[in-house]
């Protein structure tokens, strides 16, 4: 439909402004005009799309996504449409699908095969791999980041070594073609293999390729008792960048609760100097990754091969594993120290065997200890499992809710894998209506609306996207206010949520009656 009129609606125009009756008129992919209600109907005999009842919104933008892979699979990826979102920023925590060398491609795609599910690599560089993407298309929008990770792989594989300066050129070079391609910025995963073993100034090195006005956005190196020292460090390599963008701010770890208020303070103390600096949660008191995470970072260098040698050999055995494991290292706060043997839920394995059953539940069932429940899992599944994490604290996630600069990233992990992935990855965005907005009443509606639409949007700089104002993009939601809700948990983690009937993108409804009626009608976004 060329021109269609949206009417019954309160709007939350992304603003932050009140909700208010309005029409909004929608020609071709772009809003023509938004008015009060009678202006436009009053004259009009178009099509009608009457939406009474419920609230009209920019579609939502996830901050924090791992769907790279989402235009390579063969079926829809519908986890975050049916949720309102309408754009993804991915290519976060360091982990980009390009750049893929051949020097170290076989090393790439093991790395990557812990993450996501199986990939039919067609490219090198990000020009390449964005003519698959676009031929394939995109559900959502896609604002790609691009993974230091991925560019020491390409540069050094997975050496635990500092980056020389011939690597350092490399990861330049690299990083300059992309976003010469349209990448919006630096992604990072300062935890994850290989990038745990670079220091800052490489970081700071590769931050000012981006020039001065680009953007730095990081998993920080810590996020449990080294909190406040990651986020200086995040600080100094994003003042190299231009902006700095702290991916799911979190005081990780049962020690370290109730540090959230310190961290707020570091940000506003940051703000108040001068320096452009941005955050996000995901509204959960779990976290998600890799179950190889839980490996000292020692284990886990190298590739693929040897890190499955030490499991199998232990330096010094099992039991100094566990030891290591249980109490952490300088520079590295375990997370089984943080969340307990009981607290690491398995999600998704390459086999699907011990889905949804923490590590302490198939320790009892195998009759073994802890960690050789975790080192059987490793093995079987040549590191192809994920886990969910439970190492956080609700009063912590509601102080972070209630700060005004707080945006929203879902962290989903990439779709297709399967398994019981976390329930961020189908429930951030309504929880956020529903529980903290509607129950807890931490966020007024247009509020809620504008840490998900406006406030990325300016801080991502995506165009023409975030308000419901004419000229913009026709991208826009409408939901239930009152029954808005995820009904998903961690064992049972795949649901579609309620309350969201209704999905634009780019002037076509596409989720209609809660039904996801296609097709892909996302775009791949470059900067404004």
């Amino acid at each position: 439909m060329s021109e269609q009129l949206l009417i019954g609606a309160q709007l939350a125009d992304g603003t932050g402004a009140p909700l208010r009756a309005a029409e909004v008129l929608v020609s071709g992919d772009r809003i023509q005009a938004v008015e009060a209600p009678g202006a436009v109907s009053g004259s009009y005999d178009g099509p009608v799309v009457d939406l009474s009842g419920l609230v009209l919104a920019p579609g939502f933008i996830d901050t924090h996504s791992h769907a790279d892979n989402a235009p390579l699979l063969a079926a829809d990826d519908t986890t975050k449409i049916f949720q309102g979102v309408t754009t993804e920023v991915v290519g976060n925590c360091g982990f980009s699908l390009a750049p893929r060398r051949s020097r170290h491609a076989d090393t790439f795609t093991a790395f990557t095969g812990r993450l996501f599910p199986p990939i039919d690599w067609a490219w090198s560089g990000f020009d390449e791999f964005f003519r698959t993407t676009d031929q394939n298309g995109y559900v959502t929008n896609y604002c790609q980041l691009v993974g230091h990770g991925t560019l020491r792989i390409a540069a050094m594989g997975m050496a635990d070594a500092a980056a020389d300066d011939d690597a350092i050129a490399v990861m330049r070079t690299e990083l300059e073609s992309a976003m010469a391609a349209g990448a919006f910025g630096l992604s990072s995963g300062l935890i994850y293999p290989p990038a745990v073993y670079s220091g800052t100034s490489e970081l700071v090195r590769l931050a000012e390729v981006l020039g001065g006005d680009g953007l730095y956005a990081t998993h920080m190196r810590n996020e449990g008792a080294g909190l406040l020292e990651a986020i200086a460090e995040a600080l100094e390599i994003g003042a190299a960048a231009g902006r700095t963008h702290i991916s799911h701010l979190k005081s990780a770890g049962r020690p370290n609760w109730g540090r959230m208020p310190a961290a707020i303070t570091a940000l506003d103390q940051a703000k108040a100097a001068g320096q452009r600096v941005s955050h996000d949660i995901y509204p959960y008191d779990a976290s998600s990754t890799m179950l190889a995470t839980v490996l000292p970072p020692s284990y886990l260098a190298d590739g693929e091969a040897a890190i499955l040698k030490r499991l199998a050999d232990p330096p010094g055995g099992r039991r100094e594993l566990a030891r290591l494991i249980a109490e952490g290292l300088p520079g590295w706060e375990s997370t089984i120290r943080g969340a307990g043997w009981d607290g690491i839920l398995v999600a998704t394995t390459g086999s699907h065997r011990d889905e949804g059953r923490t590590l302490a539940e198939i320790a009892a069932d195998r009759q073994v200890e802890p960690v050789d429940a975790l080192i059987d899992v490793l093995l079987a599944e040549e590191l192809k499992a994920s886990m969910v994490s439970f190492s956080m604290n609700e009063t912590d996630i509601e102080t972070a809710l209630s700060y005004e600069h707080t945006m929203i990233g879902s962290d989903g992990l990439p779709p297709g894998a399967g398994g019981k992935p976390h329930p961020r990855l189908y429930g951030t965005f309504p929880r956020v209506l529903g529980r903290y907005r509607r129950e807890r009443a931490l966020l007024t509606l247009p509020e809620a609306v504008r840490r998900m639409t406006s406030l990325p949007a300016d801080t991502f700089r995506i165009p023409d996207r975030g308000r419901v104002a004419a000229g913009t993009i026709a991208d826009l939601v409408a939901f239930d206010p009152d029954t808005v809700a995820d009904i998903c948990d961690y064992r049972d983690p795949v649901h579609q949520p309620l309350g969201i009937p209704w999905v634009m993108q780019a002037g076509h409804p596409v989720v209609v009656d809660g039904t996801y009626v296609g097709p892909r009608r996302g775009r791949r976004l470059s900067p404004a």
